[in-house]
């Protein structure tokens, strides 16, 4: 644990929250990283707290499937297989080639109007190399679509996967400079489509979106 993180403090949430969040977004981050030992006496020390909350946001990391615990062995960051990648994506490409569909119908001026805010901002912290808030705004640029939708239950399989989807935006806005620009295009042609209402170019634009960030992580995953 060589790469520096402090516990985020919030007098609202339990003891347990506030570690799970602080772990979690280590490990997205890559400041905790893949297939690294967590060892529940070093992270009390470094995190200042007793070795419960520690014990009880690893169990809920281990339910996200960001910590392996194996018995009398302990917790390690879960490495990213390309097998999971597929899989989660293939999920993704899925949901998301329906959710622009429907968007393309059913979204409001006011959603196009925040896709187009939220956009502008992701260019800003593309360039200014900012990956973290590169990784949010994208999270959030999709979460505006799938909202626009109005399908709840499309809404509601998204947010189970929305973890896991961020631990591979995040590696692969981090990966190139071209991923970067080819999210920024790609993201361009989404909005112009869907504020066209042309279902047929959103979809066409989401399948290459998420094909090149698939090949991109594979990529990443490979070396």
């Amino acid at each position: 644990m060589d790469n520096d993180f402090n516990i985020n403090t919030n007098n609202y949430l339990p003891l347990r929250e506030i570690v799970y969040n602080t772990l979690r977004e280590a490990i997205l981050n890559g400041k905790l990283q893949s297939e690294e030992r967590l060892m529940e006496n070093q992270l009390a020390q470094r995190l200042g707290v007793s070795r419960t909350p520690i014990r009880e946001a690893l169990r809920m990391l281990a339910q996200e499937n960001l910590v392996g615990i194996v018995p009398r062995k302990g917790a390690q960051v879960l490495k990213m297989s390309e097998k999971d990648v597929k899989d989660i994506l293939e999920v993704r490409a899925s949901l998301e080639t329906l959710a622009v569909e429907l968007a393309a119908i059913r979204i409001t001026d006011e959603e196009v109007a925040s896709l187009k805010k939220i956009h502008k901002n992701f260019v800003k912290a593309v360039n200014s190399a900012e990956f973290s808030d590169m990784a949010d705004l994208d999270a959030n640029f999709h979460d505006v679509i799938f909202r626009a939708s109005k399908n709840d239950k499309l809404l509601s399989i998204v947010n189970n996967l929305k973890i896991q989807l961020y631990r591979y935006r995040l590696a692969y806005l981090k990966y190139t400079e071209d991923n970067r620009k080819l999210a920024v295009k790609q993201h361009n042609e989404l909005i112009k489509a869907i504020e066209n209402h042309d279902s047929a170019k959103a979809k066409e634009v989401a399948a290459k979106h998420i094909k090149s960030q698939s090949e991109a992580i594979i990529e990443v995953i490979e070396k």
